[in-house]
């Protein structure tokens, strides 16, 4: 499966590097935006959103650390971190801000695009897996631990798919996901299946609603772009 509509940004003082990287990136079929500096890249992040993180350790004015720790006082985007150093302070002390994964210059283009499939899988497909609370949304409760769903006080059986399907949108209100990023996520980048599976699933879930006397729908449809989850309207 094609999973080219992920948006990744990297940020690097080096031209050298950004080229490399943005060549092994689009070439695996990512979005791909540039930021020569941290400021630069903290403007961006205001602008547009992202999937993933590419940061170099190394950059003048703000080094790789602080640009980190900058984007996690309101962002949770995973973060991969470049570095020419093998001293393993350096990567705890990248990790303990806030970095995701390491990977060390020089890298084999391989390398690189798995540990991006990598951070892609746990920080989206994974993460609302591991959320135990219980999101509630007025009269729909949703039970990541149980995996059920109650409406109005009454439970509403979901296949695992829609189920699993359900509690990715509902843990990123307002997130726009497109369909390739749901079939990622859900069905893996094996699934060579095609996107009409997504809105085969979407309109189950709600109709289940509906039958169930949700008065609201809260799986939006954006169009031309994807699915998102509205908590009320």
């Amino acid at each position: 499966m094609e999973v080219n509509k992920f948006h990744i940004l990297i940020v690097d003082d080096e031209w050298n590097m950004r080229n490399l990287l943005r060549i092994h990136l689009t070439k695996a079929g990512f979005q791909v935006s540039e930021a020569k500096n941290g400021q630069e890249a903290l403007e961006l992040l205001e602008q547009q959103n992202v999937d993933l993180i590419i940061l170099d350790l190394m950059m003048p004015d703000m080094d790789g650390l602080d640009v980190c720790a900058k984007i996690r006082q309101t962002k949770q985007t995973p973060i991969l971190m470049l570095t020419a150093r093998t001293d393993t302070r350096d990567k705890v002390e990248g990790l303990n801000v806030g970095a995701d994964d390491y990977l060390t210059k020089p890298f084999e283009a391989e390398e690189l695009v798995a540990r991006v499939h990598a951070l892609l899988r746990r920080a989206y497909r994974g993460e609302a897996q591991l959320n135990k609370g219980i999101l509630t949304f007025r009269k729909l409760k949703i039970d990541p631990a149980g995996r059920k769903v109650i409406v109005a006080g009454q439970p509403v059986h979901f296949t695992p798919k829609e189920f699993s399907l359900l509690l990715l949108l509902a843990s990123h209100p307002e997130r726009v996901f497109t369909r390739e990023h749901l079939l990622y996520h859900i069905w893996g980048e094996d699934y060579i299946g095609d996107e009409r599976t997504v809105d085969t699933h979407i309109k189950s879930i709600r109709a289940k609603f509906r039958q169930a006397g949700l008065s609201y729908n809260p799986i939006q449809t954006v169009w031309g772009v994807g699915y998102k989850f509205k908590e009320w309207e």
